[in-house]
């Protein structure tokens, strides 16, 4: 047989092409026949519920068709689950605009809530990464009952936001107010604290996260205009579209606040620098920022580079008499004063 590359290459291409019909995530035929195998009734109602909470919260009107396009279930399912849902007096329509009653609205409270603590419990008690806080929490949402959710919040302080930023629905439906406005409305030399990252879309949340964006984080507004937004937070500069920034919400500090310049993250420390710690970001949260307070990284210690990785990573730093190895992204949740 003789070999032909160009017929080698095209099969190549025919077979990722198949794979990508049968795997490509939510829409693969894979996904849909997973999704459909695996929901029942009471997760179609749920899902399409909190989708219209969201809406409805967000300003936007929706039907039938966005309804569709939005959720992974069988399209057939979906229309008879709506009829059943409205038969049910948990929605209605107004004309082609499907609307939450009163009882679908306090339904879809319940469920934003168990999504919101559970988020809230995968970020203050495991190591699981925010990449996969969103997809863990929607399987469990579906599964706690009332009295389970309960005993989540008391377990958790009956915490007030989710780790996004986002109001955590109480047991009787009532939210506290996240302050501030989209990033974009800010005008320049406005010094403030990002309170809120949206999360959705998930294409704008994923590039938040690989800019290493944390809530919490003082600002100071240096350029706004239509093509790009620049700032300063702890010692770094950032540069964000307009679209990507508007899923941050900032609250303006009115009060005269000074962002000190040797302020900075540990991961931006030079190897000649010395410095001292003044804190560690809300970003570290549960075991990972008990182990960091634990080998000392607290408030006042002196710190500085003890070994440099020559491939980047991790660096080892010096911290009472200790050299402890910690990765870029670690080194970067640990506010320092440079000397």
């Amino acid at each position: 047989m003789n070999y032909n590359p160009i017929h080698a290459l095209v099969l190549f291409f025919i077979i990722v092409g198949v794979l990508y019909v049968l795997f490509r995530p939510t829409k693969g035929w894979f996904w849909i026949i997973y999704n459909n195998f695996k929901s029942n009734e009471k997760v179609v109602i749920e899902d399409i519920l909190k989708q219209l909470y969201h809406f409805e919260n967000s300003g936007n009107k929706v039907d039938t068709k966005t309804l569709v396009d939005v959720l992974k279930f069988n399209n057939n399912q979906i229309i008879e689950v709506i009829k059943k849902m409205t038969i049910n007096d948990l929605i209605y329509f107004e004309s082609d605009v499907l609307k939450l009653t009163s009882a679908g609205r306090d339904y879809a409270l319940r469920i934003v809530r168990i999504h919101r603590l559970w988020e809230r419990y995968l970020a203050d008690k495991t190591g699981f990464s925010k990449e996969e806080w969103h997809d863990r929490a929607e399987l469990m949402e579906h599964k706690l009952s009332h009295d389970e959710t309960n005993t989540l919040a008391a377990h958790l302080g009956n915490p007030k936001f989710d780790p996004h930023g986002d109001p955590i629905p109480t047991k009787t439906g009532k939210m506290a107010k996240v302050n501030g406005v989209e990033l974009p409305l800010l005008p320049v030399n406005t010094v403030g604290k990002i309170t809120h990252i949206e999360d959705e879309p998930e294409i704008i949340y994923k590039q938040i996260l690989a800019e290493k964006i944390h809530i919490g984080s003082l600002i100071r507004i240096i350029e706004n205009n239509a093509t790009r937004i620049v700032f300063l937070s702890e010692g770094e500069e950032f540069r964000l579209a307009p679209i990507v920034a508007a899923n941050l919400t900032v609250a303006a500090i009115e009060k005269e606040v000074v962002i000190e310049e040797n302020i900075a993250r540990l991961s931006s420390l030079k190897a000649h620098e010395t410095s001292k710690i003044i804190g560690i970001s809300k970003e570290s949260r549960g075991e990972s920022r008990r182990r960091l307070l634990d080998l000392g990284f607290v408030k006042g210690a002196s710190i500085k580079i003890d070994l440099t990785n020559p491939l980047g990573d991790p660096h080892a730093y010096l911290i009472k008499g200790t050299s402890i190895a910690l990765r870029k992204d670690q080194a970067a949740k640990i506010l320092i004063k440079k000397d």
